[in-house]
């Protein structure tokens, strides 16, 4: 900003606003080294004010390239879909009818966590198609590589005269390692190729959660029809009963670890450390998976009960975690973007009073309740929502220094699509009050 412009302004009203508890630390040094471009004129400390400025760039930077990333999502969710279909198909030839019996008692555990998922990505939601993309890559692609893994590692044994491989080691060792990898795989692949939409731990919990769901919705349909074929329905009901409502969350939770430690090293390093953080969770979730499978194998030889009994306590304690994770860290997403738009405010672009709306499920709320009265209003503050999360984003991987130049056109894309959306609800307000 120009000396002559800044004359006859008071000066510039700065504020601290508070760290998320799980975000990294911002030190001075990094909000010098990504300095805010200052706005042509600073924004009025009343809400929803602001001089109108230069018109937005007609396409937003490197928007071809997301038209390419999404095409590639449609292609693979739908790829998955057919195979959804094939395994549902195949899965009639040998249950016949009763495949509908054991769809709907899978989907029931699986409706639970997509809907608490859903809440937890209410902050800053991710595309639906990315969130598609996981579940099914969980219900399909998965489940289809973990058998041609254990397949092949089967063959392998046979050929080199082992023998095969004795049920304990493939429920404690192989069947972690394999289906462990295959599922997270994925988030390494979303990070690398849509980093934007995979920024922080709580997308990494998102991801990850969709990606286990999708695994054992597939897992307990097989596991329930051999349940009712060998037992009848009372084979069925035991088996119901233990997997979808005592012990619904296994993989999900197994999954997320993967998808954390993604998520914290997305925010601010480089894409080849973002990998090297794939193999930390994808440990603690293949230990955590071989844990829960050598406890449940060593209960079972000390009878039914006593492997109930573990199964429940043990279940308890890991979706407990899973469940106040999830909590504190989209309490933590929120403080993010208050402290991520508190920079904005601080150079001028914004008010104070804006951030404290943006930044609050109560100013959300009673500011769309505001706009709602206003002929297009709520379109426009839905706007100004959606683009306050993308600038968070933004800001914190400038902050990191990631991007360059182009997360700079795309920082001065979103900040003058907020302005145009405000200046479009301030002129909508004004009319109806004349």
């Amino acid at each position: 900003m120009s000396q002559h412009q800044m004359q006859g302004q008071p000066p510039m009203q700065q504020r601290v606003y508070e760290q998320a508890r799980f975000a990294p630390t911002v030190t001075q040094e990094m909000r010098v080294r990504a300095r805010m471009q200052a706005p042509q004129q600073r924004v009025s400390d009343t809400p929803w004010t602001g001089a109108v400025r230069q018109s937005q760039p007609v396409e937003e930077p490197g928007s071809t390239a997301n038209i390419i990333r999404l095409a590639i999502a449609i292609v693979a969710v739908v790829g998955l879909t057919i195979g959804l279909a094939v395994l549902a198909l195949v899965g009639s030839l040998s249950f016949g009818v009763r495949l509908f019996a054991l769809i709907a008692l899978s989907a029931i555990p699986l409706i639970g966590i997509i809907a608490y998922v859903l809440w937890l990505d209410r902050w800053k939601p991710q595309p639906k198609i990315v969130l598609g993309l996981c579940l099914l890559w969980g219900g399909v692609a998965a489940v289809i590589l973990t058998l041609v893994f254990s397949l092949v590692s089967q063959v392998a044994l046979y050929f080199a005269g082992v023998g095969a491989m004795p049920d304990a080691v493939g429920a404690v060792i192989q069947a972690p390692i394999v289906e462990e990898t295959t599922k997270t795989v994925l988030l390494v692949v979303i990070v690398l190729a849509a980093r934007r939409h995979f920024e922080g731990p709580l997308d990494g919990l998102v991801y990850g959660a969709l990606i286990g769901a999708g695994f054992a919705f597939t897992e307990n349909v097989l596991y329930l029809g051999g349940a009712w074929e060998e037992a009848a329905a009372a084979g069925l009901w035991q088996t119901f009963v233990l997997r979808c409502l005592f012990s619904p969350l296994l993989h999900t939770v197994f999954c997320t670890c993967a998808g954390v430690t993604i998520g914290f090293a997305a925010r601010k390093w480089q894409w080849w450390a973002i990998i090297l953080m794939w193999l930390p969770g994808l440990f603690v979730g293949m230990i955590l998976h071989g844990i829960w499978n050598g406890t449940m194998t060593g209960l079972s030889l000390l009878g039914t009960i006593p492997q109930i009994i573990g199964l429940i306590v043990l279940s308890f304690i890991l979706t407990t975690c899973w469940v106040v994770l999830g909590i504190l860290l989209r309490r933590s997403e929120r403080l993010h973007t208050l402290n991520m738009l508190g920079d904005y405010a601080n150079t001028g672009w914004f008010t104070h009073a804006e951030v404290d709306m943006l930044g609050t499920w109560k100013g959300r709320k009673f500011g769309r309740q505001w706009a709602n009265s206003f002929p297009g209003g709520k379109e426009e503050m839905r706007t100004m929502i959606r683009t306050s999360g993308d600038l968070s984003t933004t800001r914190m991987r400038l902050l990191a220094g990631v991007g360059g130049q182009k997360e700079r056109d795309i920082e001065s894309f979103q900040l003058k699509k907020f302005s145009s959306a405000r200046d479009r609800l301030l002129a909508a307000s004004r009319s109806v009050i004349r």
